[in-house]
């Protein structure tokens, strides 16, 4: 039985394990953190919880594929709720639009705003939802090889839609600039100005209006639990407390990783979960596929200054996914693309998970997650995000008319040298490598080292891209690659 050895326990690793251990390998997992999850880990202090990285759970069709690949179900892990509503979106002083569970809800909602924009949306959504088709079940499960796995008679009706924009396709259609920022604001997931993400990958509004928001009693952490559960019942090992200081090649193949208290490890595969950079760097220069001037010049997705707060009472006029648009959002993006450095007036995103889910919180209180996007790289010091959260507290209080900071019980952070003391993450980003036009599939780094045999990658760094359902996809691909070339 060939021995695989797995660096690194997120969405990704946790899902590649999975199928690698059903198609009868020998899987051990290392994590260097005492718990697992990767960037999907769980924060717990005086009777809250809060997830540490994801809280938004999209794409449900992509987890009911995963599970059934094992004839298992989600449910068979965790109970999921549909959120109603999905999320609100604050541009003033009391002055917010919310989204419902279902389109034509949503339609009512952008009818009230501009009249005759119900109309254009629903058309949108129809594109998008094409698009969603195509992309999600079925381009997206390419191991990113070769450009002519995006050539397919279907591929070749939209490929207009590949050099088209997302901004321009939005504002094309809608005048309204709340509207459109509300269009424009599910691609950045995918770690892209709109400006610079190609028109094709409209299919996240269809995830959004179409799909819905969900949420799974626990935490997102419930899902790497269920992965965690799935892979040991398939008899994969995990080791936390493990990380790798080295991946040793003889002959031209990685067969040892050595541990960082020198424990040597042999085995037949390896494969890497962890920061795409990160692993390059247990190489030795001379096996390493992409040089420093390669990532310098790669579009990163965003870093993030987090809170996670424990306030003494419930709050009022939010929702358990609450986005605050009432700063301008281009000159915030540029901050994060254009001219890297702190905003002046950060757009940011809070997570209420108490108001859907009484395990998150104490009862009459309420667990607040706050999320700043910054460009990765930039200094991080305890004063700057005191000042930060002091910037986002004054304004959250003043848009949704109430007084929270005497009910502040403890708040901690997480910003750019978490990510990196934490994940190895790449000038501290937080999700990946951007999904733009030069970074799509094939022009991704690889799944497989060009220099290096039986080393394997996995992660939000290469295919398909940045999020927890791509990731789950890319554990996935990974396996079947490593199957294909290994089989046995």
């Amino acid at each position: 039985m060939k021995k695989v050895a797995i660096i690194g326990s997120g969405f990704s690793s946790l899902a590649a394990s999975c199928y690698l251990a059903k198609y009868g390998y020998d899987v051990t997992i290392y994590e260097k953190n005492k718990t697992i999850g990767g960037r999907a880990r769980q924060y717990v202090k005086d009777g809250f919880t809060f997830d540490i990285g994801p809280t938004w759970y999209w794409m449900p069709d992509v987890f009911e594929r995963f599970f059934s690949d094992f004839n298992k179900h989600p449910k068979d892990y965790y109970q999921l709720e549909k959120l109603n509503p999905a999320y609100s979106v604050y541009f003033g002083k009391n002055d917010f639009i919310t989204i419902e569970d279902t389109l034509d809800k949503i339609c009512i909602a952008f009818e009230k705003e501009e009249p005759g924009s119900s109309k254009k949306l629903k058309k949108f959504i129809q594109q998008a939802e094409d698009n969603y088709n195509i992309a999600i079940k079925d381009l997206v499960y390419n191991p990113g090889v070769s450009p002519l796995e995006l050539v397919n008679l279907q591929t070749a009706k939209k490929l207009n839609q590949f050099f088209g924009t997302i901004k321009k396709d939005v504002r094309k259609a809608f005048s309204n600039k709340r509207l459109v920022q509300i269009l424009e604001f599910p691609v950045l997931f995918l770690g892209a100005k709109p400006s610079d993400t190609p028109s094709f990958y409209n299919f996240m509004n269809y995830a959004d209006f179409g799909l819905g928001t969900f949420h799974p009693k626990g935490g997102m952490y419930q899902v790497i639990l269920a992965l965690e559960k799935l892979a040991k019942e398939l008899g994969v090992t995990i080791k936390t407390e493990n990380p790798i200081q080295k991946i040793f090649v003889d002959n031209g193949k990685a067969n040892t990783i050595i541990t960082n208290s020198s424990k040597i490890i042999n085995c037949d595969i390896v494969l890497s979960g962890a920061d795409y950079h990160h692993t390059e760097t247990l190489l030795e220069e001379s096996y390493r596929q992409y040089s420093e001037a390669y990532w310098t010049k790669k579009t990163f997705a965003p870093s993030s200054l987090l809170f996670y707060v424990g306030f003494n009472k419930k709050l009022k006029n939010v929702n358990h996914h609450t986005l605050f648009f009432d700063v301008d959002f281009d000159t915030h993006a540029e901050a994060i693309y254009d001219n890297p450095k702190w905003p002046e007036k950060p757009l940011f995103y809070a997570s209420f998970p108490s108001i859907t889910d009484n395990s998150t919180a104490p009862n009459d209180k309420e667990a607040g997650i706050f999320l700043i996007p910054l460009a990765p790289g930039l200094e991080d010091t305890e004063a700057l995000r005191s000042s930060y959260f002091d910037k986002i507290i004054n304004r959250f209080e003043a848009l949704t008319s109430q007084s929270v900071k005497e009910d502040i019980l403890f708040k901690e952070s997480f910003c750019v040298n978490d990510f990196i003391s934490e994940y190895n993450s790449y000038k501290g980003n937080a999700y990946g490598m951007a999904n733009t036009l030069l970074q799509t599939a094939f022009l991704r780094p690889k799944l497989k080292s060009k220099k290096v045999n039986n080393l394997y990658f996995t992660g939000q760094l290469t295919v398909p891209g940045p999020g927890v359902p791509p990731s789950l996809i890319s554990g996935k691909l990974a396996a079947e690659l490593i199957n294909k070339h290994h089989s046995l």
